[in-house]
């Protein structure tokens, strides 16, 4: 696990993307099925139980490596991804 201290500051906001699955490796980005939800997440200043700084906003808690913009931890209203869903980060 990385800390910002490792590689520098984290951001302090995304704009994270839930999706319905990821197409084929490499596809384009335009290739990707629908958005699903978007929500806009804030630094709390916090570290979730993943270890990677805690983003929060409209109904979105997600833990995101800054690093390689992996969303690590993900709950939405409170509650676990439905199944099938993917979360995806892109700048705000």
């Amino acid at each position: 696990m990385n800390s910002s201290a490792d590689s520098g500051p984290a951001p302090d906001r995304y704009t994270v993307v839930l999706r319905p699955g990821l197409t084929e490796p490499g596809a384009a980005a335009s290739a990707r099925r629908g958005v699903l939800r978007t929500a806009l997440v804030e630094a709390t200043g916090a570290y979730g139980a993943s270890g990677y700084p805690r983003y929060e906003g409209e109904g979105v808690q997600a833990d995101i490596d800054p690093e390689t913009r992996t969303v690590e931890a993900v709950t939405v209203d409170g509650a676990e991804l439905p199944y099938g869903w993917v979360a995806q980060v892109t700048d705000p």
